[in-house]
C-alpha cells in the first residue's frame, strides 16, 4: 500500500478520535486502533513516512502526527522470526 492512501486513512481515524473531550484518551485511540487493525507491513509504511523529511509536508494532521509520534513504541511491528 502507498503511503498516501495510509496516511490518508490515518487521518480519517485521527478525525474520528479528535472528537473525544480527553485528548490523551484520543491519542491513545488512535495508536491502538492502528496497531490492532493494520497489519505489519502497513504500520512499517506509515512509520517510514512519518520518518522521512517532510512530516508537514506528508500530509499528517496534527493530532495523527502526535499519536504517532507518542505512541510509536507500540506500533512498531515484532521482528519476524
Amino acid at each position: 500500500m502507498k503511503a498516501d492512501n495510509l496516511i490518508e486513512m490515518a487521518n480519517q481515524i485521527g478525525m474520528f478520535f479528535d472528537s473525544l473531550p480527553d485528548r490523551e484518551e484520543a491519542l491513545t485511540g488512535i495508536a491502538e486502533h492502528i496497531r490492532k487493525f493494520w497489519e505489519p507491513r502497513m504500520r512499517r509504511t506509515l512509520l517510514a513516512a512519518l520518518d522521512g523529511n517532510a512530516q508537514q509536508e506528508a500530509g499528517f494532521t496534527e493530532i495523527v502526527l502526535a499519536a504517532l509520534t507518542e505512541h510509536r513504541d507500540s506500533l512498531v511491528p515484532a521482528a519476524a522470526a
